[in-house]
């Protein structure tokens, strides 16, 4: 079933945001924390740093009315700067591959990708976008 949720982006402090909201909603996470030492080494890239492995990948949170509340850790590391406006992101589940692409496609036009559409380790097809009004979209259709 199609879905939205809310991606949010932290300066290293996502778990600690997320102990917080897990507290005001009284809910737990979606298949616990998932942190960047969990990313399978990827060939021809370095492994992650010893010291950047505890950092949140993602983690999810039910809220209100069946919504998700999303959110990773930035890496400056990896060249990845917060500043207020790319910390959120709305973040599209679609049923198909195909709708996917569609919505990927319609969003990103007069805009820029960030990520083309793929399948990803962790069970997505996923793709990321800003579209020509600086909105930042990220699309995920589970391929599971």
């Amino acid at each position: 079933m199609s879905s939205v949720s809310t991606y949010l982006n932290f300066d290293g402090k996502t778990e600690e945001a997320f102990e917080f909201y897990k507290s005001v909603f009284g809910t737990d996470y979606v298949d616990g924390v998932a942190r960047l030492g969990d990313v399978p080494a990827d060939a021809g890239a370095p492994p992650v740093p010893d010291h950047l492995k505890n950092l949140v990948m993602n983690v999810q949170l039910p809220i209100l009315g069946g919504h998700l509340l999303m959110g990773t850790d930035s890496v400056a590391d990896w060249g990845q700067t917060l500043v207020a406006g790319n910390n959120i992101s709305i973040m599209l589940h679609p049923d198909s591959r195909a709708a996917a692409d569609e919505l990927f496609a319609a969003l990103s036009e007069g805009g820029s990708i960030q990520m083309p559409m793929a399948d990803q380790f962790w069970g997505d097809y996923f793709g990321d976008c800003v579209d020509k009004f600086g909105v930042q979209w990220m699309i995920a259709h589970n391929i599971r």
